[in-house]
């Protein structure tokens, strides 16, 4: 008898029968911030490689442009043959003036043509490197700290969850930019920032809700992020993804070497 008191003494109370399921919406959220931050530094990174890729690759490609309309033309005028005058014509269009190549070269050209810089790259001379813009270890650290703390989707009311939105939009812009002291300052305004409230039970519906809402999210990241990484550059970065400037200096030696097939070839046809 004493034996079956002391067995009744020592059990624990029975779990919430909600409980799980809450364990396993915080395990969820938890799973779909860190999936969040790997989709969205994938995302700078994407950008920040296209950016540099068009600063360094950008005028080679277009003086690859120009020599292929020069070589359809010298070919054209040799035959005279009607093909051969459509094909140069439609090399030459690939070559016209575009609205916005400025600002797509981010001041690599300008109306008279390629600056000095971008000459010098065409001709193997040494050459001013585009401003590198990739986040540094420290910024991704801190960005990654900012989004876990931070994340809109911890917050229990509408008005936290605006207040967190607004403060994640300049985190994400801090960390685009790759401006590691504007992040340390953001950490510091969050840590010295109200305190989110303690959160309270949840009852069993919402908690199905929340579950099937962050379902949705992760189809929808799960898209952004496949988009990305199918995307020309994203498929370029993956090549190297420790070391793209290695991966761009690669190219442009191939771009170089196919300049100079290219005015060979000019060369001869112009004889």
């Amino acid at each position: 008898m004493a034996a079956a008191e002391d067995a009744v003494a020592v059990e624990e109370p029975a779990e919430r029968p909600e409980a799980r399921l809450e364990r396993a919406v915080r395990a969820a959220e938890q799973a779909l911030i860190e999936y969040e931050i790997a989709v969205e530094t994938f995302r700078v990174e994407v950008d920040n490689f296209s950016r540099l890729h068009h600063q360094k690759l950008g005028p080679m490609y277009t003086r690859l442009d120009e020599l292929d309309a020069r070589i359809a033309e010298a070919v054209a005028a040799r035959t005279g043959d009607p093909e051969d005058i459509r094909k140069a014509d439609e090399a030459r269009a690939r070559v016209m003036p575009m609205p916005g190549v400025e600002e797509l070269f981010h001041g690599w050209m300008d109306g008279e043509g390629l600056f000095p810089e971008a000459a010098a790259m065409l001709t193997d001379q040494p050459v001013r490197p585009p401003q590198r813009v990739r986040p540094s270890d420290e910024a991704r650290k801190l960005y990654r700290e900012l989004a876990r703390k931070a994340h809109p989707d911890l917050a229990q009311e509408e008005a936290e969850r605006a207040r967190r939105e607004e403060f994640i939009t300049r985190v994400n812009a801090a960390y685009a930019r790759g401006d590691e002291a504007l992040l340390r300052e953001l950490a510091e305004e969050w840590a010295a920032g109200p305190a989110p409230k303690e959160q309270g039970p949840t009852p069993s519906e919402e908690l199905y809700a929340r579950l099937e809402w962050l379902a949705q999210r992760k189809e929808m990241l799960t898209l952004v992020a496949k988009d990305l990484e199918e995307s020309a550059i994203g498929a370029m970065l993956r090549l190297a993804p420790d070391d793209p400037d290695r991966l761009l200096d690669e190219i442009a030696e191939q771009l170089l070497a196919q300049v100079a097939a290219r005015e060979a070839e000019l060369a001869a046809l112009l004889g």
